[in-house]
């Protein structure tokens, strides 16, 4: 199952903003930036962290995932068991 996230962006120059790889909101206030990103997995969500890091090279962003579990079933379908918000 994918993995929703929200990346919160904060401490670094307009210059910055504009090179992060997703789209998202200016903030102005005690976060510069936020967006909801999506990923197919744990894998993808570490690689895009890294990639931040290059970016933002301060690592002054928190990425926060929102779990998402739940069981295949014999036909191909999931069904939800769980839904929860953690820090990473």
């Amino acid at each position: 199952m994918g993995i929703e996230a929200i990346l919160l962006v904060w401490g670094v120059r307009d210059e910055v903003l504009e090179k992060l790889p997703v789209k998202g909101h200016w903030l102005y206030g005690e976060y510069d930036f936020i967006a909801k990103v999506d990923f197919r997995d744990e894998f993808e969500m570490e690689e895009f962290m890294k990639d931040l890091k290059r970016i933002i090279h301060g690592g002054t962003f928190k990425l926060l995932p929102v779990l998402i579990s739940g069981v295949k079933t014999g036909n191909g379908t999931s069904i939800l068991e769980s839904l929860k918000a953690s820090a990473p």
